[in-house]
């Protein structure tokens, strides 16, 4: 079988990010954005999705975290939408809780090529680490954007922000790992295409 894998790089004014996903991977993620939390959760992301991810990104963190959060996400999605290419054998949806101490989020997927996203993190906070806690839900709606996938995630439970973020990160690893598995039942829609 043919590795599913994809490079995308997205330049502007602003940023400059390179990332390289592949799909049936091992879970090595190597993740420089500039912010460490950030960062964090992507490496979730990649261990508990199996995916193998490179990410750089050089951005202007002297403004703020906003367009190198955004760009980051938009260049992961973008790989993931290539990395799928005409999305044929896959599962397609995908469903997961991720429990981390008091949190517990769920997260499921849909790999429709309809973008959407519902992100309810719930964060009290203003910041987690060194990014703010509203990018990390503009991250993954940006992600489902890019990648033109259906993505629900809403955390149920937790007092800590750190655990609540990163239950909902890894709940969308899982569900990505089921959604994008080869079931090689061919293109998983009565349309025919997605």
């Amino acid at each position: 079988m043919e590795p599913r894998r994809a490079s995308v790089t997205r330049k502007t004014n602003e940023t400059d990010v390179a990332v390289t996903l592949g799909l049936d991977g091992t879970g090595v993620a190597d993740v420089a954005t500039g912010l460490r939390f950030l960062d964090h959760m992507l490496a979730q992301l990649a261990r508990h999705g199996r995916l193998d991810l490179t990410v750089r990104c050089a951005g202007d963190l002297d403004v703020d975290d906003h367009h190198s959060a955004e760009d980051t996400a938009l260049a992961l999605g973008t790989a993931l939408d290539r990395a799928l290419g005409d999305r044929a054998g896959i599962a397609r949806f995908g469903s997961a809780h991720a429990p981390l101490d008091e949190a517990l989020a769920r997260a499921v997927v849909d790999l429709s090529g309809r973008p959407f996203a519902h992100v309810a993190l719930g964060l009290r906070r203003e910041r987690v680490g060194d990014t703010a806690a509203e990018m990390l839900s503009h991250a993954l709606h940006s992600f489902a954007m890019a990648g033109r996938l259906t993505l629900h995630v809403d955390v149920l439970a937790g007092d800590n922000d750190h655990h609540r973020a990163e239950a909902a990160f890894k709940a969308v690893a899982l569900a990505l790992r089921q959604a994008v598995a080869r079931d090689g039942a061919g293109v998983p829609s009565t349309k025919g295409v997605l």
